[in-house]
């Protein structure tokens, strides 16, 4: 584990390492205290309050792993893990498609995927000591809830809890993994979901699970259709 006062984007960093032939150890961590260029999924920029979990990120070499998409779903059970240790309890921690982890309906953490060459490196923010106050949606801190870990000894207990879910993934497979993200969802079968896709079309339909092979959202329509959506926003 590497610890910068400070940097642009430790997945920025992580990528030039890799393009120059000199890529950490699967399993290395880059945390940065301060990160000034740091982005969110869709190119969106990530809110860097001093006193947060900000720019961690590592790299995996994929072999005959699941599909490199799917560790979404690791990291944000990951961050589910870690959270609930800082907080003390799992009770108003939940998890929304594709990532997000929501500590009493607000948005706690922001992970952001992304591949160079046969590497993906996975960038997770954590809200420790304040959220950022956003017009789109609820934002929430684990300070609001229980003393804010430090940035340092948070980054100990994802790292843990990441190996743990990583294994899991490889191990038993995919299915598993989305097992364990839907345990913690907020979503139940049939519940009304209204979906931005990656396009930015918006769909309205029934939550109908998640795609076995990929993780992605399947919706079933008014008309009785269903709609497989990989990227997109959940309002």
């Amino acid at each position: 584990m590497r610890i910068l006062e400070e940097t642009g984007s430790t997945n920025a960093d992580l990528a030039s390492l890799i393009r120059e032939g000199r890529a950490p150890a699967e399993g290395d961590w880059l945390i940065a205290r301060k990160q000034n260029a740091g982005r969110g999924r869709q190119g969106r920029e990530w809110f860097d309050g001093s006193g947060n979990f900000m720019g961690s990120s590592l790299v995996l070499r994929l072999d005959n792993d699941p599909p490199p998409a799917s560790l979404s779903f690791v990291a944000a059970l990951a961050v589910h893990d870690a959270a609930a240790g800082a907080v003390g309890k799992t009770d108003d921690l939940e998890l929304k498609w594709p990532n997000d982890v929501l500590l009493s309906g607000g948005k706690l953490s922001g992970i952001l995927l992304e591949m160079v060459g046969r590497h993906v490196i996975v960038g997770i923010g954590v809200n420790l000591a304040r959220a950022p106050d956003l017009p789109e949606r609820s934002t929430a801190a684990i300070a609001d809830h229980a003393p804010a870990p430090s940035p340092e000894d948070f980054a100990r207990s994802l790292a843990e809890a990441f190996a743990s879910r990583l294994a899991e993934w490889r191990s038993e497979g995919l299915s598993v993994t989305l097992q364990r993200f839907l345990a913690l969802s907020i979503y139940a079968p049939g519940s009304h979901l209204r979906v931005h896709d990656g396009e930015g079309e918006a769909v309205e339909g029934r939550f109908a699970g998640l795609e076995t092979s990929d993780g992605a959202l399947r919706l079933r329509l008014a008309d009785g259709s269903e709609r497989v959506i990989r990227a997109g926003d959940v309002d």
